[in-house]
């Protein structure tokens, strides 16, 4: 029997060429863990997480120092979503289609489509990690960049990132479509740049220490209710768990909040419960005393600011049995551009074929403390 989808190869290859060439900016700037191994939706995947290092007086001696040993952790993921986008025709389609622009051209711009939904969906639930970050920069409601000339939006941002301990190199900003306009109208210069390569290209640069790229999966957040709560109890620095009353409303995971007397904005990465708020790592970064007013900032586009190893992607081929299904031809195709694998499967029915693109995923902020909201 000839295989079908050996013949379409040159289709799919090309459908996938054109989505990869779309605007996502969250799948190529986080930590990716993909391979054609397949997995089921639950299954918990483990990525290994290298620990901090501690330095110590170098003392001359016979021997090497017995030291250096360290404890690989490891951060567990689940895969969350097993997916698929399904194509079908039958024989009278086939021959009607032919009449037109051809069966074979619209068949590839119908898998480029489904790629396009899987690779969106990937996208989408990256950028709803900006809830988990730690930090937040900047005005809600004003979009970044808004000043010719000005990257301090960028800077800022990454101070957060590095005063939290992030490392130098890896550091990533993903904004809106609007802040990506501002930028692209209001900062190519040459004498900020270094070239004309934006205002020439319209591309994102590497600035401030940061690649800068653009999503148009970001999130706008709308905040809680919320209202004149106060702290109860003290808190040191380094708290994550905030318990606070005498207020009304929601405050919920994604929020911003600032306490009187800290001009830190902090993110909030779990909703109001119990008289309890939570904000993620590092916590606090000035001591808490009891009875300090409490402030739910506005909503905001959530920009994201954070560091590539603070953010993992798991992509699998989703499972099947293992004496097989009806399929009668599947193909697994890894995009050279994100090593996604996507899984392409042809099934025979009576006198219809139904193709159909999978990808099964996972995603997980393994680093919160390396993750800053840049406010839009």
């Amino acid at each position: 029997m000839a295989n079908t989808l050996t013949n379409l190869t040159p289709d799919l290859y090309e459908a996938l060429d054109t989505v990869s060439r779309e605007l996502v900016g969250m799948i190529p700037a986080v930590t990716l863990d993909a391979n054609a191994e397949r997995a089921a939706k639950g299954q918990t995947i483990r990525s290994a997480v290298a620990p901090s290092s501690a330095a110590a007086d170098i003392t001359p001696a016979q021997k090497a120092p017995d030291t250096g040993d360290q404890i690989i952790t490891n951060k567990t993921l689940s895969i969350a979503k097993s997916r698929g986008v399904a194509i079908r025709y039958n024989g009278e389609e086939q021959r009607g289609l032919n009449t037109g622009p051809g069966y074979n051209s619209i068949l590839q711009n119908q898998f480029a489509q489904a790629m396009r939904t899987l690779t969106n969906e990937v996208e989408a639930d990256l950028t709803a990690l900006y809830a988990q970050a730690s930090n937040a920069y900047g005005t809600p409601g004003t979009t970044p960049f808004g000043t010719a000339g000005d990257f301090s939006d960028a800077s800022f941002a990454l101070k957060l990132l590095k005063d939290n301990g992030a490392p130098l190199t890896g550091n990533q900003l993903v904004v809106s479509s609007a802040a990506g306009a501002s930028m692209l109208g209001l900062q190519s210069r040459t004498d900020v740049q270094g070239n004309d390569s934006m205002l020439r290209q319209g591309v994102m640069l590497s600035t401030a220490g940061m690649d800068i790229r653009e999503s148009a999966q970001i999130n706008a957040h709308t905040k809680g209710t919320g209202a004149n709560y106060v702290t109860n109890g003290t808190f040191a620095v380094g708290a994550t768990a905030i318990a606070i009353d005498g207020g009304t409303g929601t405050i919920l995971a994604g929020d911003t909040i600032t306490f009187a007397g800290d001009a830190n904005k902090y993110v909030v990465s779990e909703a109001l419960a119990t008289g309890t708020v939570t904000i993620a790592a590092p916590g606090l970064k000035a001591a808490l005393a009891d009875g300090v007013a409490v402030t739910v900032g506005n909503g905001y586009a959530a920009n994201m600011a954070f560091n590539r190893d603070a953010i993992v992607l798991v992509t699998r081929a989703p499972a099947r049995p293992v004496e097989g299904d009806l399929a009668e031809d599947v193909m697994l195709m890894t995009d050279p551009r994100s090593g996604i694998t996507f899984e392409v499967s042809m099934y025979k029915e009576y006198r219809q074929v139904h193709f159909e693109v999978a990808l099964a995923w996972g995603v997980s902020a393994i680093k919160p403390e390396h993750m800053a909201v840049l406010l839009g």
